[in-house]
Formats: C-alpha cells, sequence, structure tokens
C-alpha cells in the first residue's frame, strides 16, 4: 500500500481506466454470481414466510416442543439465515473478490492506469 505522504489524488482518466480493466470487469462479475442468487433465495425465505405467517396461521400455531411453535422457529431461522448470508459472503469476498480488488488497488495507488496500461494479469495474479 502506498505511504499516505506519496499519495496524490486520482484523476478521471484513470478511474474511467481502472473501470474499463478486466480486472474491474472480472471483480464485478464475480460479485453479482454471488449477491444476486443470495439475494433472490433471501427474499423468497423472507416472502415464503410472510405469506405462511398471514395465510397459514394454523400451520404456523403448529407446536414443535412446549411453547415453541412453527412460527417462532421460522421467525428465529430469519435470523440464523441472515448472519450465515453475512459468513458466506466473508468467505466469497475474502476468497473471490478482495484479491482482485487488493490488486486493483495497488494498481491505482502506483498509478499503472493512468497511460492507458490495461495488461490482463488474469485472475487475482500481481505483477512483478
Amino acid at each position: 500500500m502506498t505511504d499516505p505522504a506519496d499519495r496524490r489524488l486520482l484523476t478521471p482518466e484513470e478511474y474511467r481506466q481502472a473501470q474499463d480493466s478486466p480486472e474491474f470487469t472480472e471483480l464485478r462479475r464475480r460479485f453479482r454470481r454471488f449477491a444476486f442468487p443470495m439475494t433472490v433465495a433471501f427474499l423468497a425465505w423472507y416472502l415464503l414466510y410472510v405469506l405462511l405467517s398471514t395465510y397459514a396461521p394454523d400451520f404456523m400455531a403448529t407446536r414443535v416442543f412446549g411453547n415453541v411453535n412453527l412460527g417462532l422457529l421460522l421467525g428465529l431461522g430469519q435470523f440464523v439465515s441472515t448472519f450465515l448470508i453475512t459468513h458466506l459472503y466473508v468467505a466469497h469476498a475474502n476468497r473471490q473478490t478482495d484479491p482482485i480488488a487488493d490488486e486493483m488497488r495497488e494498481r491505482l495507488e502506483s498509478h499503472q492506469y493512468a497511460g492507458g496500461d490495461r495488461t490482463d494479469l488474469g485472475k487475482g495474479a500481481t505483477r512483478a
């Protein structure tokens, strides 16, 4: 990482070059491959919970044990699924997107995008 004392502001052209780079395209692709399906799955799970609560109250009132019913367990499952998705995203980001983002940050900080240098370094590769 560049020493803060050695940094200068990036130009709009450098940001455009970074945005047009193959690395940024790959970064967006990897993020979307995780985020979109996970969002759809969570929204479907939440919608199922809301619909069951609204249209199947007898089903949701089914006792599982003691005073605990199915509605309570499914409601708590919403919290569990939120934490699970967060854990999965952190693991995905650490493996799939952070290496590319770190590489791009290094290239931006060293102004390697300034001269139209758009060499494809591959997936997670670094410059020597």
